[in-house]
């Protein structure tokens, strides 16, 4: 086990521790759906989202294959599967040699590289069997050139005012998806429909929607109500960080994108701790509903960015176990627990290559305590956050109790050695180092020798 998980502890008390009529004016009120984000599945209180890259999972990319995965992911503590796009990809202006996920030419089909629809349909029930939901990734705001909208309903589509052409999302480099235009009313009927489809008819459990944030508010308004009519416990997760996603209850979560960021201005010394308590602050003050999906990394973020240890550094497990500790819903993208130390091609196979799985036992830990720990249990299950004085300004501390279920947190989020003190109170006691397996006998007051990017999470329960 790496030596910064082990946090010397000295006690110093001596012991060892919707509707708008203008659409084009997002800011209307738009008819809210009832009570949507703050009443999360019951199903998901606890969940953990794992995203799947089917293409790169296996040397096969098929859904056969990565069924192979379920117990080992199950066992991982994965409750909720997010599949990237399954549809067929576009072949009119792909994008490399396989195209983009996101460049769907129909939305009620399975792509064939993948597999079959029953193949899909298997998959699903084998998750299902173990206890774990599956999400699709939904493309809402555009589709690929060779949709067969294109022809049948060309008015689906954005056009240039100038040619009459359909153009592809303006402000983008995305050439090879068309625009949609929610101002036709059967396109929203269409796209609802759809939707519909793989609930009713492959048993889906919700959606991670592309793009949520450039949809029109009141088109979500309809095909949130839709969805629920359909069935009235699926989980709904935005590709946005737009407040009214949120607050007006169209969605439960959405991403925690202003987080990961200050993770890596934190990670490379651009931003402090100070930093990290005034986003606190402005985030609870900002939304009144649901919760962020935290993350280190995801399909964008290897990609395009870099890595979590290209991004993060030596600090990567530390920052994960913030955004899995914060309340929220953490995220695992396909191959962390390889540890996947590279940037997957997009448009071009790119195996994972599945083989040592060190980093398993980290993730495993850390998701174990959110199965058995209320305290840290998603909103609104979860119990508050309260910040601790650590008396170091490169140190964060904090604790989080739910019926008696109580965690605490302390993180060294520096390249340097650090003391930290804390005043515990009342919370004094008996704790189980998560990562160590250990108990502890917690004082008040506690000083904590941390190493650099250390941690140290203890759990009553």
């Amino acid at each position: 086990m790496s030596h910064r998980i082990l946090a010397l502890i000295v006690l110093a008390a001596g012991l060892l521790l919707m509707s708008s009529c203008d659409r084009s004016a997002p800011d209307q009120t738009v008819e809210q759906t009832p009570q949507l984000a703050d009443t999360l599945p019951e199903w998901a209180k606890d969940a953990v989202i794992y995203e799947v890259n089917v293409r790169q999972y296996t040397p096969e990319g098929t859904f056969n294959a990565f069924g192979g995965h379920l117990d080992r992911l199950k066992d991982l503590g994965v409750d909720i599967l997010w599949f990237m796009p399954i549809h067929p990809i576009s072949k009119v202006k792909r994008k490399g040699g396989l195209g983009s996920y996101y460049s769907v030419a129909d939305y009620r089909k399975v792509n064939p590289d993948f597999g079959s629809e029953d193949d899909f349909r298997k998959l699903v029930r084998d998750a299902h069997s173990r206890g774990m939901r599956v999400i699709l990734d939904w493309v809402p705001n555009h589709t690929g050139w060779d949709h067969p909208w294109i022809t049948s309903n060309p008015g689906f589509y954005t056009r240039d005012p100038k040619t009459d052409t359909i153009i592809h999302p303006e402000g983008t480099d995305w050439y090879d998806v068309a625009d949609l235009n929610y101002d036709n009313d059967s396109l929203r009927t269409a796209m609802i429909a759809d939707m519909k489809l793989w609930v009713e008819e492959y048993g889906v459990d919700g959606f991670r929607c592309d793009v949520a944030g450039k949809v029109p508010e009141d088109f979500w308004a309809e095909a949130v109500s839709a969805l629920l009519s359909v069935r009235s416990d699926l989980f709904m997760l935005a590709e946005s960080e737009d407040p009214w996603a949120r607050n007006r209850q169209f969605f439960h979560a959405d991403y925690g994108w202003t987080f990961k960021d200050l993770c890596n201005g934190l990670a490379q010394g651009n931003k402090t701790i100070e930093d990290l308590r005034a986003y606190l602050k402005k985030d609870s003050e900002t939304f009144t509903s649901g919760a962020h999906m935290y993350f280190t990394t995801n399909h964008d973020e290897n990609s395009w960015h870099g890595t979590e240890f290209e991004r993060l550094g030596e600090g990567w497990d530390a920052f994960f176990v913030l955004a899995s500790t914060l309340p929220g819903i953490p995220l695992v993208y396909s191959g962390q627990e390889e540890p996947l130390q590279r940037r997957l091609a997009f448009f071009e196979k790119d195996d994972i290559g599945f083989d040592t799985y060190a980093n398993a036992g980290f993730y495993k830990a850390m998701n174990d305590l959110r199965s058995r720990n209320k305290a840290i249990w998603n909103p609104p299950y979860g119990g508050d956050m309260v910040q601790l004085d650590p008396g170091n300004p490169n140190t964060f501390a904090f604790r989080r109790e739910k019926d008696g279920d109580r965690v605490l947190v302390f993180l060294n989020l520096s390249a340097d050695q650090q003391d930290l003190r804390v005043t515990v109170g009342d919370w004094a006691g008996e704790y189980q180092d998560v990562f160590r397996g250990k108990s502890m006998t917690i004082a008040d007051p506690v000083t904590i020798q941390m190493p650099a990017w250390s941690y140290l999470v203890l759990s009553n329960r």
